[in-house]
């Protein structure tokens, strides 16, 4: 290990909220103060870096992640709004041209993700069909943005097996058992390829300043080898990488399920994470009270687990000394889930549940019973605030689907961190980017004025929080305070005169005046600051800082 020296900017720390230099020994915080006492350090550290003004902070964690599927999609084909996708004609003209490229004798799956109907207008999704005549016959594998549906060629349909499976349409559109099946045929990778999109995706998030994240690995999106490989080629700092918290989506009925499969990937922090109760409102297939709006034809999602099987997950893990946890997207899913967590209270005991440290992912829609189950049994949540920023407001897919007044009640931010319900933050990426300052600015421009969070609460979230949660914070994680492992980010940040957000629950400007120490201006007409440097433990994992 090295001693680094960062001196002459702005240091976000709780410690001195008018920090200009950190100095970091053998990878910990070992000081953060002013400037005319860091030039007393300069002479023993290995490493002097001169900031010019920028802005060191904590580093974030990205508490919801999938690895893989992120790696896939950046080679594939996209499909997104942002690469300026408007219709399914757009769509399908990006395929064609990669469909081109592609070797027909190598059965090679053509990949393309992020195709957004609601975006679309009155279009429809295009089908199989359209698939066909634009690939040729192709493989070809197109994700929706959410990652819950795609639309697939006859070919990869056939190959898969998918075909009159639960979830299968005759129009190529796959959700459920029939999605599954396609997506395990577009993973099966050459153990080398799989490691190089491993290690892109992690070198890509360190570069945005981030330094943990949770994976959320499932069976139909990863194998267990890759979870362990994650674990295994993360585990230390001198990897140079940002460190894999590993959870695993699968449902276990017994103690010794849940043994077995901590005895097969060593280093699981929990069961469950996208371990799923039901689905997504894009693809309407998360299970609502009430039809959707704009298809009531097509009933009200779909519930994967019931309420005894949630119940058995619980304490299955329990006993085996690890928490769970699930994604939950609908008030109908939610109720499922309360249902289950009731009945494990009246078998175990109300303690043994709370206990077990259970987290949810998502939880789009709670409601004053949901917020007092959390409260009652010390659940955690991972929540995605960028998902409200692409979706939400009067006119987005959320209000489309679910009808404006339903609409406003997701994602509560706010009421949330007021009852004081552990909060983490992620993207779920690649539903939506490895950003996260996006999910920060997310949080303070919620689209409803009462549930946004000052920009200190939301970054809080985003860094502190994701240790938290994951029971890793023990340590001073996620602050740079004397003592705490040396997670950090260095920011061009040129605004840091912070407004808070019309309607937000504090003014960073009094913040300000008390002596909080400042973060970015996080305006949407600004810029996101641009990351310079990022550290894990005093090991530089990312760094343009010469």
């Amino acid at each position: 290990m090295t001693s680094i020296l960062y001196r002459g900017g702005v240091v976000h720390s709780p410690q001195d909220p008018f920090a200009e230099a950190v100095l970091v020994d053998d990878g910990v915080v070992a000081w953060v103060g002013a400037n005319d006492t860091a030039d007393g350090f300069a002479a023993r550290a290995d490493r002097v870096v001169e900031l010019d003004g920028a802005l060191v902070t904590a580093a974030f964690v990205d508490a919801h992640v999938h690895v893989l599927e992120t790696g896939l999609a950046a080679v594939g084909v996209d499909l997104g709004v942002a690469a300026g996708v408007t219709s399914p004609a757009d769509a399908l003209a990006r395929l064609h041209d990669a469909a081109a490229d592609l070797d027909a004798r190598s059965g090679e799956v053509l990949l393309a993700h992020g195709w957004d109907d609601s975006a679309w207008g009155d279009a429809g999704p295009f089908t199989r069909a359209d698939l066909d005549a634009a690939c040729g016959g192709a493989p070809v594998y197109a994700a929706r943005v959410d990652s819950h549906s795609a639309v697939v060629s006859t070919s990869l349909a056939e190959r898969s097996g998918a075909i009159g499976v639960p979830g299968w349409s005759d129009d190529g559109l796959v959700r459920e058992q029939a999605y599954d099946r396609v997506r395990a045929v577009a993973r099966d990778l050459a153990p080398v390829r799989r490691t190089a999109l491993y290690r892109a995706v992690l070198a890509e998030a360190a570069r945005r300043g981030i330094v943990a994240v949770h994976e959320m690995s499932t069976p139909a999106a990863d194998t267990r080898a890759g979870l362990r490989e994650l674990l295994a080629l993360t585990a230390d700092a001198g990897s140079a990488l940002p460190l894999v918290v590993g959870y695993r989506g699968e449902l276990c009925s017994t103690p010794d399920d849940a043994r077995a499969l901590l005895a097969d990937v060593p280093g699981l922090t929990g069961i469950g994470g996208d371990l799923t109760i039901d689905g997504s409102f894009g693809s309407r297939t998360a299970a609502v009270r009430s039809p959707y709006r704009d298809a009531p034809d097509q009933g009200t999602g779909t519930l994967f687990l019931d309420a005894q099987e949630i119940c058995d997950h619980l304490a299955a893990v329990a006993a085996a000394g690890v928490p769970g946890g699930f994604h939950i997207i609908g008030d109908r899913g939610m109720d499922e889930f309360l249902l289950g967590l009731e009945i494990a209270a009246d078998v175990h005991g109300q303690q043994s549940v709370a206990a077990g440290r259970h987290r949810i992912e998502h939880a789009l829609l709670v409601d004053a019973k949901a917020l007092a189950a959390m409260l009652v049994f010390g659940l955690s949540l991972s929540v995605q605030p960028s998902f409200v920023t692409a979706w939400g407001g009067p006119d987005g897919m959320y209000a489309e689907r679910l009808g404006a007044t339903r609409a406003a009640d997701l994602s509560p931010l706010a009421d949330l961190a007021a009852s004081g319900v552990p909060l983490a933050f992620g993207s779920d990426t690649p539903v939506t980017a490895l950003d996260p300052w996006a999910g920060v600015r997310g949080a303070v421009f919620h689209p409803v004025p009462e549930q946004r969070l000052s920009a200190r609460a939301a970054f809080n979230a985003h860094t502190r929080g994701g240790w938290r949660i994951a029971g890793l914070d023990g340590t001073g994680a996620g602050q740079l305070r004397v003592g705490a492992p040396a997670h950090l980010a260095v920011w061009d940040a040129q605004h840091l005169t912070v407004q808070a957000a019309p309607g937000s629950m504090s003014s960073w400007s009094a913040e300000a005046r008390a002596g909080t120490p400042l973060l970015p201006d996080l305006d949407p007409e600004l810029p996101t600051p641009h990351c310079l440097q990022t550290v894990r433990a005093g090991v530089v994992v990312h760094d343009e800082l010469g």
